[in-house]
């Protein structure tokens, strides 16, 4: 019996036992609209040109007009249009390429305003959708960098008024098409113009630049750097305060210390050609400009720069020796 037993539960299921189909899985997605089209994949998206994409976007943007937002269709056309349109996020996060934040961070933010702009689109407006997320993509990156940089010290009441100018400007800028003045700014945030005017100061220097930094690509020149574009100072303001104050020092001075000062300053001439024009020794001339000299750097240590003479004054032009 226990053989029969044994060979009875090992043996295969009759051919009239009904057998129950399996289960769906909870967590399996619903059918799809049958009018949809399949996701592109990533070799076609790379193959894909501007205005293929374009049309493809244009055409589930109408599609998801007419989903509901909780219905899994709406999410599957939503991340195909997110998908259609990185390349543009790449694109504008190609501007910031010479910013000091990693390129990985810069395109994660860009996503994240091209979701913005995406879940924000309206194609009944008329606007293409380029035309609508290139601003939304872009000011999100901004506001990436204005948010989160602030190496150089600015008080936090300082912080939280650029920000709030910052906001309220790009706010207004997608209002009015351009810049918009202070004034509006500040109306628009109920704020005194003068803050407004803090809040944009701020802005300005809140974060340094290298000198060695390139431009931005849609600049007027662009890979030029910042050192390149400054001015050098002139050398001859560097003497202008010297000259004032040791002109009427000079004047005071002996005939003699005077032409030797002339001789060897205004006309570059050597000690042994002044000791020959003025009938003494190399070494008394030597011994002469070293006294001389000390003596104008001591007067000018023990008084303040005197004020300018009029120009009548033997020595009011630095160009000139003394008489």
């Amino acid at each position: 019996m226990m053989t029969s037993a044994v060979g009875h539960r090992a043996g295969p299921p009759s051919a009239s036992s009904d057998v129950q189909p399996p289960l769906p899985c909870a967590d399996q997605p619903p059918a799809l609209p049958a009018d949809l089209p399949p996701r592109p994949t990533e070799a076609q998206l790379r193959a894909m040109g501007k205005t293929e994409a374009r049309e493809l976007s244009d055409a589930l943007f109408d599609r998801l007009a007419g989903l509901a937002r909780e219905t899994h269709a709406y999410s599957y056309v939503r991340g195909t249009i997110i998908e259609l349109n990185m390349p543009l996020v790449r694109f504008i996060a190609g501007r910031f390429r010479y910013r000091q934040e990693d390129m990985d961070d810069i395109l994660q933010v860009g996503t994240v305003g091209l979701i913005k702009a995406v879940d924000g689109y309206d194609p009944g407006r008329g606007v293409e959708f380029v035309t609508y997320a290139i601003p939304t993509i872009a000011g999100e990156i901004k506001r990436f960098f204005r948010d989160t940089s602030w190496p150089v010290r600015v008080p936090r009441r300082m912080q939280e008024c650029y920000l709030a100018v910052a906001r309220g400007s790009d706010r207004l800028e997608q209002e009015l098409g351009r810049l918009p003045h202070p004034q509006e700014i500040a109306e628009a945030l109920d704020l005194d113009p003068e803050e407004v005017v803090e809040g944009l100061i701020a802005g300005r220097v809140y974060r340094p630049d290298s000198l060695d930094a390139l431009r931005e690509q849609d600049s007027d020149e662009p890979g030029s750097a910042l050192l390149d574009r400054l001015g050098s100072c002139d050398p001859g303001i560097e003497l202008a305060e010297f000259r004032t104050a040791v002109r009427p020092l000079l004047g005071r001075l002996p005939r003699r210390e005077q032409m030797v000062l002339e001789l060897r300053f205004w006309e570059d001439r050597t000690q042994s050609e002044i000791a020959e024009r003025i009938g003494v020794s190399q070494m008394h001339v030597s011994r002469l400009l070293s006294t001389t000299l000390a003596h104008l750097r001591e007067e000018l240590d023990d008084h303040d720069p005197p004020v300018r003479r009029d120009t009548a004054d033997p020595v009011a032009c630095p160009d000139r020796a003394p008489a």
